[in-house]
């Protein structure tokens, strides 16, 4: 199948006649609340003229849940028009749902959530730019979402829109934000085909994980040959990123066992985290069907030698000239005075940002010192062992921001919006971030969160972050994460059964 049939149809596609609004078309939910943008209608045409032309039966229609994870409904051809005229309808109690899938709030008593009350329905609204055909699924094609209630109002908790409010305050400070993924994961050989009697759970109790097997020995970065003993994977990915019209720029090896990384070409801040959650997906989906177990889990068991984590590249250019505002100017060596202030704002907001960037109980094991793994709150000039690393200043690519702190699990509309915030703040008050560290595993500078429950204080404690985001949306997420830390710490582990059961 061409690359061109993959595309999302807003980008890249300029060559292909947008079918015009039907007059049917009219009149639904999406065009009553004015949820579009004249290039969604365009895009929407496309959307059902390459339905036509390539014969999809079965369209997937998904939004990113509150941790990152794709959820969502299949619609039959037939279907897709009045998909397309009036969105489709969910419960909202899918965003209520801790990382097990557990209800962490009320739902059928009064003191449910305003809007959530009874898991009413919540409204699918389909982004018609973000259309794609799967190369791995037989005549199917997928559809990013946003969420709005029944009365066309936007849903609170609706991480994607969440991104676009802030992208849009971001706007109208005159400037528009680029970002850079690395994005670090494992990739075993699958050994189980079926599913055991326990691998099944239930909300609140997670089955038993996977039996799975290294694919690499690890310990050598970057190793040619090493690559190549998996060349079968690499392959696989390659062809079906590609072919989905990801911005793949490289697979490399990384130094842990079973350890990748991917790269994406840098691009548009809103544009990249729908990128982030299609590639997780995609990656988790491709390797599945050839008998292969994905994780982007930051710290599997037996992998401990090297954590995952996702490096998240950040700059700004300005809306009415166009120019990278980072770049340093004359008298100024590394990076721009916004982009200073803007450092500043990510180190001061780095311990409440910590629970979007990092916001598993597992991330928090990747923090250790000597790891390329942060674990203080620092930056460097393209220091690897520093939070924030300072890159490109003079180069072609020009000058940046790399935040290290990220876990590869992370919700990327979240993540990204957890960047924005921090930073405006730091435009905003004139931040300095201090000299560079050369010693980024220092004792006397102040440290990341030690666990989710740390961050989770430190969100909650942040009154810039409250002021961005809402009281409301803040109380929820930390809820949320508050639930999944109480059940982590309510579980007897193995590390507790081996140290104590003989010994006393």
């Amino acid at each position: 199948m061409p690359n061109v049939d993959a595309r999302p149809v807003a980008e890249g596609g300029g060559g292909w006649d947008a079918r015009p609004m039907l007059a049917a078309d009219r009149g639904g939910f999406i065009d009553r609340h004015e949820l579009w943008t004249q290039a969604q209608y365009a895009a929407a045409g496309q959307l059902r003229r390459v339905i036509d032309e390539l014969g999809l039966e079965l369209i997937r229609f998904s939004f990113a849940d509150q941790h990152g994870v794709l959820h969502g409904k299949t619609l039959t051809r037939a279907a897709v028009p009045g998909a397309l005229r009036s969105g489709i309808t969910a419960p909202s109690s899918l965003l209520l749902k801790d990382s097990s899938g557990r209800s962490a709030f009320p739902v059928f008593t009064p003191d449910a959530q305003p809007g959530f009350a009874g898991a009413g329905d919540v409204v699918l609204v389909p982004d018609p730019t973000t259309f794609r055909v799967l190369p791995w699924a037989e005549k199917t094609g997928w559809v990013l979402c946003d969420l709005r209630f029944p009365d066309g109002s936007q849903v609170p908790f609706c991480t994607r829109s969440m991104l676009g409010d802030h992208i849009h305050k971001l706007r109208s400070r005159g400037y528009d934000m680029t970002v850079g993924v690395e994005l670090e994961f494992h990739v075993f050989r699958a050994e189980e085909t079926a599913l055991a009697a326990d691998r099944i759970g239930a909300p609140g109790a997670p089955g038993r994980p996977p039996r799975v097997t290294p694919l690499s020995s690890g310990a050598q970065l970057l190793h040619e040959e090493g690559l190549d003993r998996i060349d079968d994977v690499v392959q696989l990915l390659q062809r079906g990123l590609t072919t989905l019209d990801l911005p793949l720029r490289s697979i490399e090896l990384e130094f842990g066992p079973s350890q990748l990384e991917i790269t994406l070409q840098a691009g548009d801040a809103r544009l990249a985290a729908d990128q982030v959650v299609l590639t997780r997906s995609a990656i988790r989906q491709i390797c599945r069907r050839a008998g292969y177990h994905a994780t982007f889990m930051s710290r599997p068991a037996g992998t401990a030698t090297a954590s995952t984590g996702w490096h998240l590249h950040q700059s700004l250019r300005e809306r009415k000239t166009g120019l990278a505002a980072f770049d340093p100017g004359p008298d100024e060596t590394l990076m721009s005075s916004t982009a200073r202030h803007w450092l500043g704002g990510l180190l001061a907001h780095a311990p409440a940002a910590a629970a979007f960037t990092t916001p598993t109980v597992n991330g928090y094991k990747r923090y250790l010192p000597y790891s390329l793994a942060p674990d203080r709150v620092l930056w460097g000039a393209d220091n690897k062992g520093a939070m924030v690393r300072v890159v490109g200043g003079g180069t072609d690519s020009g000058a940046r921001l790399e935040n290290r702190s990220g876990e590869p699990a992370a919700n990327p509309y979240l993540y990204i919006a957890s960047q924005i915030v921090s930073g405006l703040d730091g435009l905003a008050r004139g931040t300095d971030p201090g000299p560079p560290t050369e010693n980024p595993y220092a004792a006397d500078a102040p440290r990341l969160p030690q666990s989710l429950d740390a961050a989770v204080d430190a969100l909650e404690a942040d009154p810039v972050f409250t002021d961005a985001f809402g009281a409301r949306t803040i109380g929820w997420y930390a809820t949320l994460k508050r639930d999944e830390f109480a059940r982590y710490l309510a579980h007897v582990s193995d590390w507790e059964q081996r140290e104590y059961f003989d010994l006393f």
